[in-house]
C-alpha cells in the first residue's frame, strides 16, 4: 500500500512540478508518458490490491478461510503487479498514454477508451465490491460478537484474532473508497456530460490523501488493536470447566 501510494505520489509530483516551472505541458512527449505509465501502473495496483484485501476478509469471516498467497506473497505481487504493468505497456506502445489535460495520463484524444477500460469501469466495480463486502464483513462481525456475547460471554483467542485481522483490512477498504470515491464519479460523469469543477478539485483532493489516510488506519491498528491471552482458566470456548 505504501509503495503505490509513494510512487503514485511521486510521480504526480513531479508531473505537477514540471508544469509549474515551463508554465506548459510536459515535455518532451516521452517523458509525459512515462508519469502516466508509473500513474497508470501503481494505481491500477493499488485497486487490485485493496480488492484482493476486501475478498480476503470476507471469506476469513464468512467461510473461515485465510488465503495463502505462497512465499512472499509472489501470488498477489504478480497478480497487482505484472497484470497492470501487461496493461499499461500495451497502452504505452499504441501510444494511448499521454497529457490528460492538467496531468499525464491516458492521452486526452488517443486514450479515450483506454481510459475507460483500464480505469473508469475497473475502479467503479472495484468500488461497488469492496463497499459491498465490507459492508457484509462489518455486519457478520457485529452479529457474531452479540451472539457469542449473549451465549457464551467470551469469544476464543482464534475467533477474536479472526475477527481482529478482518476488521484491522476492513479499514484499508474503507480508507481506499475515501481516497477514490470522487475519482470513479469523476470517470462515470465524464461519459455522459461535462464533470462540473467542483468535483475535479474533490478528485484532486482526495486522491492525493491517500498516503495520510492509510496512514492514520495504520496509527488507529497500532494503537487499539490487542488481543490479549485468555484467562487460563478458560478453555477455548470461553467456558470455565467444571
Amino acid at each position: 500500500m505504501a509503495i503505490c501510494d509513494g510512487m503514485f505520489n511521486i510521480a504526480h509530483s513531479f508531473d505537477h512540478l514540471h508544469i509549474v516551472l515551463s508554465r506548459n505541458h510536459v515535455h518532451p512527449k516521452e517523458l509525459c508518458e512515462l508519469y502516466a505509465f508509473m500513474l497508470v501502473e501503481f494505481i491500477t495496483a493499488q485497486n487490485l490490491m485493496v480488492n484482493v484485501v476486501a475478498i480476503n476478509a470476507f471469506l476469513l469471516i464468512y467461510f473461515n478461510k485465510n488465503t495463502s498467497f505462497g512465499k512472499y506473497d509472489w501470488k498477489i505481487l504478480i497478480w497487482i503487479f505484472g497484470v497492470p504493468f501487461i496493461g499499461v505497456t500495451s497502452a504505452a506502445i499504441s501510444g494511448q498514454l499521454g497529457p490528460a489535460g492538467a496531468f499525464c495520463y491516458f492521452d486526452g484524444v488517443k486514450g479515450v477508451v483506454a481510459n475507460i477500460c483500464f480505469t473508469t469501469v475497473p475502479l467503479t466495480l472495484i468500488l461497488v465490491i469492496n463497499t459491498v463486502l465490507y459492508l457484509l464483513t462489518w455486519t457478520r462481525i457485529r452479529s457474531d460478537s452479540r451472539r457469542i456475547k449473549k451465549t457464551i460471554g467470551q469469544k476464543s483467542l482464534t475467533m477474536r484474532m479472526a475477527h481482529n485481522a478482518a476488521r484491522n483490512m476492513t479499514f484499508f477498504v474503507a480508507a481506499f473508497f475515501v481516497q477514490w470515491w470522487a475519482f470513479a464519479i469523476y470517470g462515470v460523469w465524464a461519459l455522459v456530460d461535462d464533470v462540473p469543477q467542483i468535483l475535479f478539485q474533490l478528485v484532486t483532493i482526495f486522491n492525493n490523501l491517500g498516503g495520510v489516510v492509510n496512514l492514520g488506519v495504520y496509527m488507529f491498528i497500532r494503537k487499539h488493536t490487542h488481543v490479549s491471552p485468555q484467562n487460563p482458566s478458560k478453555d477455548i470456548t470461553g467456558e470455565t470447566p467444571a
